[in-house]
């Protein structure tokens, strides 16, 4: 096999349209091999001589797409100082763009003998390793435009590739569960039926079924096991595991961003899938263990973990970080995605032991032309010490705000002394993000997401029911706040399907019209279930995927009327944070931006938050006083409204407040269903809340007529000015369709 020198840079393998240039990072390695398989397993080794700055290279003018490689890395192995090195092994290459196969468990794949973790084994890991593989990175990306949404104008869908369309009975039987899936045209349309403006990934990057979950006929389903940071999981292809995966993956964002949908990635940078002292030996361990992860000072065998899976990245080590913004450049330039959600955040802000927004990682992003540029969203907590940190991110930052989850099941399930924090969580959460430089659009609001309850499950059970996770119901989340609307589980209680049909509905309105950006979790605009599982990691199975089939139509019709609500309405969508003063007003005196009601059309008073049993509040927006900049630098001003929750048991009369809010007022939404054809409502009136309901009413204006462009009336006028002159051309008008 020909070899020429190469290059260092760029690292991993890179096919220039003759041949492929090959480079790989180890600080301790004595040699490296490049070894290069064919189709029946075959190897050819080839010793990569060329050393710069700790990475091995070479150029390799035969090799093309498709080739599959790995590498063999002789060096030091001695755990208890943190080198473990061992050539017996095929690593795969931390920078492979693309993966074929999977691993097959066994002896083989691990460094020391089961039984002896302090020993050492030599089996040849070859035949039972996944491969690296070279691939075309050229991809004809004329047209793509990317959406660049605003943030305020934001609306998320968190999916599962396989989950979202592995059901779905118009998609062909052998695209589902693909990449080609997402992009297909009845995916696009139900994404844009819903008003959704980005599709939040699960982890698309290559990750490692566990043999754990394997062993019990299990499957890792949520893809939280990453190997390969920059490539797109294997198993998530229609077309094949040669390099048509990346291929698949660009026609995809390129078919979603032609429908004006963003595409985020949910990464796992913060550990792999290597785990402990006592896991397999895939890549990282066998390249430079000291430089991949997070190493424990006293004695180098065993592993920080901040994580619950074993190991901790070393973000402190320059190669590192280089490695993680290397992949997230690479995802934005070459795959065009438009952001990403960082799983466990606080893990890469622990560069000594707290979590520190100062560290080098949140550095690095904040200086990089590229990935500052895109949409960066925080899980902003680890199980590591002080770890929740809610609030605590950089500006440039949004977060997954678990307060918001938190109280809005709190108060829908009828907590007592949740009103006031409901009012924050409601208004976008200034106590959390204002303080440090941030807008509401800082907040990512979400009720459910994959990791808990669906929507459907949160009112309909009590307690988690995981049992077919084979761990004895002990796994998942306990204290869920979900109520189960008085039967659990599945029942034929009208009554109690009229509740938690209600129930979705308040939960659904409530995220779309709070301030922030609104997640919603894939399958609860259609209600559904996972029969009560709350941590369907496992769960590669009818438990998890939507049931097309059995979708709730008229839930689905909610959520888009209430995203259209959203949409329409840019006071459900601000750029800044409530003040509570005075705005300017077309006509009569100002009023603030917001005020706070009780069900007797009085403002609320501090002892009133207080009270301790309060369930119902009444919200005033002031559209018409709004007065923000759109993209053109014109003033925006719209309606006002006002949102009347009760979270009662029982109907509350609440009472239209004064005229200075407005001379009078139409619901345009009612959870229950019982307000819905109430117009002109004037003040003083009165109007019954049911319990456990939210209405939205809008100030009333006269419809204005608007002219009739139909080919009839066009006729008709066509007909009048020919007999009587112009004068009559103009009034062939009829009235306004309803808005």
């Amino acid at each position: 096999m020909q070899t020429w020198p190469g290059s260092p840079y760029p690292l991993g393998a890179t096919f220039d349209g003759s041949g492929t240039n090959f480079a790989i990072y180890s600080e301790v390695a004595d040699q490296v091999e490049l070894c290069l398989f064919s189709e029946d397993g075959t190897e050819t080794r080839i010793d990569l001589v060329d050393v710069d700055a700790y990475v091995w290279h070479a150029y390799l003018p035969q090799i093309q797409p498709g080739q599959r490689y790995g590498f063999r890395v002789h060096g030091p192995y001695d755990p208890k100082n943190g080198l473990r090195c061992n050539p017996n092994k095929v690593l795969l290459d931390p920078y492979a763009k693309a993966t074929v196969g999977e691993y097959t468990w066994n002896q083989s794949l691990f460094s020391y003998t089961f039984g002896d973790p302090d020993s050492t084994n030599d089996e040849d890991s070859a035949g039972s390793v996944m491969l690296s593989v070279v691939i075309n990175p050229f991809f004809d990306w004329s047209g793509d435009r990317l959406p660049r949404t605003p943030y305020k104008e934001t609306v998320i869908y968190e999916a599962h590739v396989k989950g979202l369309t592995h059901l779905h009975p118009e998609i062909p039987e052998e695209e589902r569960g693909s990449y080609a899936a997402i992009a297909h045209p009845v995916v696009i349309d139900h994404l844009q039926r819903l008003g959704i403006t980005a599709i939040e990934l699960m982890p698309v990057h290559q990750f490692v079924q566990d043999s754990t979950l394997l062993d019990k006929g299990l499957r890792n389903y949520w893809g939280y096991n990453t190997i390969g940071f920059f490539a797109p999981h294997n198993e998530y292809a229609a077309t094949g595991q040669l390099g048509q995966q990346v291929q698949e993956f660009k026609s995809m964002v390129r078919a979603l961003h032609a429908a004006g949908i963003e595409v985020i990635l949910d990464v796992v940078y913060n550990h792999t899938a290597e785990g402990n002292h006592m896991g397999p030996t895939l890549s990282f361990r066998g390249i430079d263990n000291a430089a991949y992860y997070r190493l424990v000072d006293d004695d180098k065998r065993y592993y920080m973990d901040y994580t619950g899976t074993g190991n901790s990245f070393n973000v402190r080590h320059p190669h590192s970080l280089q490695l993680i913004m290397d992949s997230l450049r690479y995802w934005v330039t070459e795959m065009h995605v438009d952001g990403f959600r960082f799983d466990l955040a606080a893990t890469l802000a622990r560069e000594f032991y707290e979590v520190d927004r100062l560290s080098t990682f949140f550095e690095l992003v904040q200086q990089d032309p590229v990935v500052s540029q895109v949409k960066l969203i925080a899980e902003p907590w680890d199980i590591g010490p002080g770890g929740y940190q809610v609030g605590n991110f950089p500006p440039q930052w949004s977060e997954w705000n678990g307060k918001f989850r938190d109280t809005v099941r709190d108060f829908w399930r009828g907590e007592a002394a949740t009103l006031g924090e409901f009012a924050s969580r409601l208004t976008g959460s200034a106590d959390l993000y204002e303080n440090s430089g941030r807008k509401p659009v800082a907040s990512i609001n979400f009720v459910t997401a994959h990791d808990g309850f669906t929507l459907r499950d949160l009112v309909s059970y009590n307690e988690k029911h995981n049992e077919a996770n084979g761990e004895n119901n002990n796994d998942g989340e306990s204290h869920n706040r979900s109520w189960n609307s008085g039967v659990e589980g599945e029942t034929d209680d009208s009554a109690v399907l009229g509740m938690r049909a209600k129930q979705q509905r308040n939960f659904l309105a409530t995220l779309l019209l709070s301030q922030g950006v609104p997640m919603i979790l894939h399958g609860d605009e259609l209600g559904r279930t996972q029969g009560g599982n709350n941590n369907t990691y496992a769960q590669d199975s009818e438990i998890s995927w939507m049931h097309w089939d059995q979708a709730d139509q008229p839930l689905i019709e909610f959520t888009a009327a209430i995203s259209r609500l959203r949409k329409e309405h840019p006071t459900f969508r601000r750029g800044r944070f409530f003040n509570g003063r005075p705005q300017p007003r077309e006509e009569g005196a100002p009023l603030p931006d917001i005020m706070f009601l009780l069900p007797d059309g009085t403002e609320m008073q501090e002892k009133d938050w207080g009270s301790g049993f309060g369930k119902a509040v009444g919200v005033y927006l002031n559209g018409e006083g709004l007065r923000e900049r759109d993209v053109r630098g014109e003033t925006v001003t719209d309606v006002d409204f006002l949102l009347l929750f009760s979270a009662a048991d029982d109907p509350i009369a609440f009472t239209i407040p004064s005229g200075r809010f407005g001379a009078g007022w139409d619901v345009v939404v009612d959870t229950s269903g019982q307000s819905t054809d109430r117009i002109g409502l004037a003040p003083g009136d009165h109007i019954d809340v049911d319990g456990r309901s939210l209405v939205v009413l809008r100030a009333h204006t006269e419809q204005e007529s608007e002219p009739d462009h139909s080919v009839a009336a066009s006729l008709a006028v066509l007909a009048n000015a020919q007999n009587t002159g112009p004068a009559a051309a103009q009034t062939a008008t009829k009235p306004a369709a309803g808005r």
